[in-house]
């Protein structure tokens, strides 16, 4: 950590020309359009929250049918009868979505999944306070929710995202694994926590058009990869 801070100082100006020229070139892509509440499926009765950035809301994909939420209910629907609702925002920290929650109907919940991680990433806040305030939101959202169980997604590794020039690519690379490491840990020491990888494919065709976001092929795998694991969970 204090290396790569070391680091992150010498090549401060590079670093700041790039994300500059980043924010200028970047695409924006909409969130996925289509309800953010939904009904599907037989069986068991499961309620679903979704909650998290852009990522959470849909960037990447059209519609929420071909997002994560949209995915998730389709391969969550052959096993149980499936109610969810998303909350999710583009460019979501942490701190703000918990400090959003007062304002928010949340719905009564069996599992809620928390997609949250890159803009604190990106925005350079200390590791000890976002841990923190992560661990204030799972509490927050299992009391007002009632869930039995959480699942973390994975932080992406932005190391390997395709619009991210190096020496930035490097640098935003180690602190989104060094974050996700730490959650990983906290995590482990919650017995209604589970954290969740994300599809082990970043390859461009793959990807959004903005190099940044998951596409839906991304978005298929990583709902499957849910869905398994809260089936697994049962009941």
């Amino acid at each position: 950590m204090i290396l790569d801070a070391v680091i992150a100082a010498g090549l401060s100006p590079v670093l700041l020309v790039q994300a500059v020229r980043l924010r200028k070139r970047a695409l924006l892509l909409p969130e996925a359009a289509g309800l953010r509440t939904g009904s599907t499926g037989s069986g068991t009765p499961l309620r679903v929250l979704i909650i998290g950035d852009s990522s959470a809301a849909g960037v990447g994909a059209e519609h929420q049918d071909a997002a994560l939420a949209g995915q998730l209910a389709l391969a969550l629907a052959p096993h149980r009868q499936v109610t969810w609702q998303l909350v999710a925002r583009t460019g979501a920290t942490t701190a703000d979505t918990f400090a959003g929650l007062d304002g928010i109907a949340l719905e009564p919940a069996d599992v809620a999944i928390i997609v949250l991680g890159v803009n604190d990433v990106t925005r350079g806040g200390p590791l000890p306070r976002w841990r923190r305030t992560h661990a204030r939101l799972r509490s927050t959202i299992q009391q007002r929710t009632g869930a039995r169980t959480l699942y973390i997604s994975q932080i992406p590794p932005l190391g390997r995202f395709p619009l991210l020039p190096h020496p930035l690519r490097w640098l935003l690379g180690r602190r989104s694994l060094r974050f996700d490491t730490a959650l990983r840990g906290d995590l482990a020491k919650e017995p209604h926590s589970r954290h969740v990888l994300l599809p082990d494919t970043l390859d461009p065709n793959d990807m959004a058009r903005d190099g940044f976001h998951p596409g839906p092929r991304i978005y298929a795998l990583w709902a499957k990869e849910m869905a398994h694991r809260i089936l697994s969970d049962g009941p």
